[in-house]
């Protein structure tokens, strides 16, 4: 059913950003699979899809409402893209205490992330390539640059400038990108295109080695 979310797990996390972490931790829910296949993932176990709990809305509503007792500073909804309309639907009836983050591999459709304006706060996209090629290689998306950049914007459009209160995320984009070993010219051309784009202080920027 398109309507059943699997989950592979919900927790409160402490390794995210500080600004996403704090002090209680960031109220992570982790969706199974993802719409990228990067060699380098992390996750894999997760973003391959087998593991995880079919979940209705209300379990999810559920698990939301178990971080925040926990004291979780957002809900931090990690590869939520191929469940977005899920999402939407699960959000537009969850009316959060706290800041909805979204957490995601950066290719977006535009299309997609209209249907979340309004009901998330932070995005929380990677941009993991400006070279094609390398992202043909590595993650068998080549049309990873143009999209993701297209998503971006869209993303800023929505949210607008980074909002910090309290040490604290509030608002805005948060854009993560890993810096492969031997691809020091995708990292450059990845920060040229935040440069070119926007304008300093308007959106968070976290490296990662």
């Amino acid at each position: 059913s398109p309507n059943i979310i699997k989950l592979a797990r919900a927790a409160l996390h402490f390794w995210e950003e500080p600004c996403i972490s704090g002090t209680k931790g960031s109220g992570t829910v982790f969706f199974c699979g993802c719409n990228l296949r990067c060699v380098y993932c992390q996750n894999s176990e997760i973003s391959g899809g087998g593991a995880g709990i079919p979940m209705s809305d209300e379990d999810v509503m559920r698990t939301f409402d178990r971080l925040i007792e926990k004291g979780a500073h957002n809900l931090n909804l990690v590869t939520p893209t191929h469940y977005a309309g899920s999402v939407a639907r699960i959000l537009e009836k969850y009316h959060s205490p706290v800041p909805i983050v979204y957490n995601c591999g950066g290719y977006e459709s535009v299309e997609t992330l209209r249907q979340l304006e309004g009901l998330v706060d932070i995005y929380l996209p990677d941009f993991k390539y400006s070279d094609a090629a390398l992202a043909k290689k590595l993650s068998a998306a080549p049309d990873y640059p143009q999209i993701a950049s297209a998503a971006i914007l869209e993303m800023y459009q929505q949210v607008g400038g980074a909002v910090i209160e309290d040490e604290q995320m509030t608002r805005g984009v948060l854009l993560r990108h890993l810096v492969l070993p031997g691809f020091v010219d995708n990292s450059l051309g990845v920060l040229d295109w935040i440069a070119a784009h926007f304008r300093s202080g308007d959106i968070l920027v976290s490296l990662m080695s």
